[in-house]
């Protein structure tokens, strides 16, 4: 019987980067078969190893960000354990006032509308232009004196535009209140420099472009930011055994309970491979991708494609819409015939969706590339797109 089945196109990265490297699936095997202790709990050969990869992971993020120490790296359970974390663990005991954007992602939104619905804080949320840019001095406008946070993603996952963080970040070092950026879509894809951006926190899945496997997750911290950010959890870090205290300092303080060892395995040798690869170059490859792929969709009638127009101005996301169809019968259609995988619908960022006017017809088709995305893979599924847009011009 022959296998009819299309070869896999996978467009997907913005919710999960693979094929990942081969020598993450070899560190995180490795691990499970050779190592398997836990970090900092033990004395033997293997349980001094594990906490090696522990360290090699933390440095090498501190390298990504710019950052002299590599203990202001919290690993977390993903990147929406590193919002709460920094969202609640802020706000939950002074409130105050919050500024952020209408094209956040849910792992914001929600932990600020349940403070807010609490009666805990005051949110103001700004608006974004037509491609999803967000002018700083709005979000200058909107701070007040008593502003605790402001909060930023710095790319967003439905239009991919990257928005000017070092000017949000000077406006916000102006004020007292703390500066966190939601890294989830720009790690390796846009330069993010810790100090030059004067970020308080860094949020950021592991599992994205840092190439790891899922279920991991970072957050940055600024020195002395500790003191103003509350732990949600409290247990055994595998320091001060002797004391009922939680341990106070960096990273110890957040890290209760054994972290996810196969996944930080696995996230080292990805961060690795970014570092090795060079992270201009893994962009200038996303950026060849990009070009191909907006051209392409222009030359297809009936496709609407939203954000930057220019591949200069994005990271790796583009969605669009096609004439006739929901987003998901096209997504649906892409993957049955053609082997193109993609997202279609909200992605979680309801607010972006509104400022569009897509919203109401249920979002966007989103093509995400990463490293191991081909240019012949684009030609593929912009080929693919046109057949179905064609067939689509006859439906109201």
């Amino acid at each position: 019987m022959t296998d009819h089945t299309p070869p896999r196109i996978y467009l997907d990265n913005a919710a999960t980067s693979w094929p990942k490297p081969p020598a993450v699936y070899e560190a995180v095997d490795r691990y499970l078969r050779e190592i398997g202790a836990a970090a900092a709990r033990s004395a033997y050969s293997q349980a001094a190893e594990a906490e090696s990869i522990v360290l090699a992971a933390r440095k090498g993020m501190a390298r990504l960000l710019g950052v002299r120490d590599p203990n202001r790296i919290v690993f977390t359970l993903n990147g929406t354990d590193s919002l709460n974390l920094a969202i609640h663990g802020v706000l939950r005991l002074s409130g105050g006032h919050v500024v952020t954007t209408e094209i956040e992602h849910n792992s914001v939104l929600r932990p600020l509308r349940y403070l807010e619905d609490r009666g805990d804080i005051e949110v103001t949320r700004v608006a974004c232009d037509g491609s999803g840019f967000v002018d700083p001095s709005v979000i200058e406008q909107a701070i007040r004196d008593d502003t605790r946070l402001v909060v930023a993603i710095h790319a967003s996952n439905v239009t991919g535009a990257v928005q000017p963080l070092e000017e949000i970040g000077a406006i916000v070092a102006e004020h007292p209140a703390l500066f966190l950026i939601d890294a989830a879509q720009t790690l390796w894809h846009w330069p993010l420099n810790a100090e030059t951006a004067k970020a308080d926190m860094i949020a950021a899945p592991g599992h994205k472009g840092l190439l790891g496997p899922l279920g991991t997750g970072i957050l940055y911290l600024r020195p002395e930011v500790e003191a103003l950010l509350e732990p949600l959890r409290q247990g055994g870090t595998g320091s001060a055994s002797d004391e009922d205290h939680q341990p106070q300092w960096m990273p110890d303080r957040y890290e209760s309970g054994n972290l996810n060892m196969p996944g930080i395995a696995g996230l080292a040798a990805g961060v690795d491979f970014v570092l090795a690869r060079n992270t201009e170059n893994l962009r200038k490859h996303e950026q060849e991708l990009l070009g191909r792929l907006l051209d392409g969709l222009r030359e297809i009638a009936g496709v609407t494609v939203y954000g930057p127009q220019t591949a200069d101005r994005r990271v790796g996301v583009v969605s669009f819409n096609v004439k006739g169809y929901d987003p998901r019968e096209v997504a649906a259609a892409l993957d049955a015939g053609y082997g193109v995988q993609s997202r279609a619908g909200i992605q979680c960022a309801p607010g972006v969706h509104a400022a569009l006017g897509t919203l109401e017809r249920g979002g966007t088709v989103r093509f995400s590339v990463g490293p191991m995305t081909t240019l012949g893979e684009i030609d593929q599924a912009v080929t693919a797109l046109g057949e179905i847009a064609s067939a689509s011009l006859g439906n109201p």
